[in-house]
């Protein structure tokens, strides 16, 4: 395989590249933050353009479903295990 073939299929594709999830956060907070364009986000993480906006998108559904469920000013109700253990021996 010579360097130009690097990174290739047997066909001349694109071989997949999977990304960590703290590499998709890496990559999304540059876009978020402007220190990379799309086109150059997909060349330096070696990924194509559309899985740039595929993870765009993800994040932003994301975090849109977690602020949905957040509700300002209120807390879950949780229950404490080690709480209920001291104030049922009395």
């Amino acid at each position: 395989m010579t360097q130009q073939d690097s990174g290739r299929d047997r066909l001349g594709r694109r071989a997949k590249r999977f990304l960590s999830p703290s590499q998709k956060y890496e990559l999304w907070l540059q876009l978020v933050t402007g220190e990379l364009s799309q086109s150059e986000a997909a060349e330096r993480f070696g990924i194509g353009r559309s899985t740039v906006m595929r993870i765009r998108q993800v994040a932003k559904q994301g975090a849109l479903e977690a602020l949905a469920a957040s509700k300002p000013g209120v807390r879950q109700a949780r229950e404490d295990a080690e709480w209920h253990c001291c104030t049922c021996r009395d």
